[in-house]
């Protein structure tokens, strides 16, 4: 039976596995995401391009039965992908802009199978729509410094919640994996639902 890992540092995609029931291990990529080659894609181009290549990376690394799991998650704005804010103006520019407006979070996944040696990729998309925000909420969001290391600035699940009334298609997604996606997925490689739980 092939172990899961999960190709991410991150605590919303670790979450989200582990309250379904599966019982990922964690092996960061640490793969670069502000080169070029990757900052010359379109939004949904670039969070399929990084999830291959975080995958295949920790692919590299491994010598036992996995299933890899590795996503890239980024929100298009006005065309735009806009990333992880960093800084507290960057954040406080990109909350200006998308308040009272509605953009498109993208999730790249890409699913290895190194057992079976198959791999699907595919990219998941919902739209986001954001409440009117004023400047005092906003800076007080920006205090929080949740918005300064996620992708668009906001969580669905955290500070920002107040501030997004509605989104139209998966929710899982936006937190940061689409777990409907990976079921799908893991039926197409062979595997039940119930399989991949007891996967250790």
């Amino acid at each position: 039976m092939p172990r899961i890992v999960l190709a991410s540092a991150s605590t919303s995609r670790r979450r989200l596995l582990e309250a379904a029931g599966l019982n990922p291990l964690i092996m960061v990529s640490h793969v670069d995401e502000e080169t070029d080659f990757f900052n010359s894609l379109s939004p949904s181009d670039m969070v399929i391009a990084l999830a291959i290549t975080k995958a295949h990376t920790i692919h590299e690394k491994i010598d036992f039965p996995a299933i890899i799991i590795g996503c890239d998650s980024t929100f298009e704005f006005d065309g735009q992908s806009l990333g992880k804010p960093g800084t507290p103006e960057i954040a406080f520019e990109r909350a200006q802009r998308v308040q009272g407006n509605s953009g498109l979070l993208h999730t790249g996944h890409c699913i290895i199978d190194t057992s079976k040696d198959r791999e699907i990729s595919s990219i998941v998309t919902t739209k986001v729509t954001f409440a009117p925000m004023s400047d005092e909420e906003i800076h007080d969001y920006i205090a929080t410094e949740e918005p300064l290391h996620v992708a668009g600035g906001f969580t669905l699940d955290g500070f920002s919640s107040p501030f997004i009334p509605s989104i139209e298609g998966d929710y899982t997604n936006v937190v940061g994996i689409s777990m409907p996606f990976l079921r799908k997925a893991f039926s197409q490689l062979g595997y039940t639902w119930p399989e991949v739980k007891v996967m250790k």
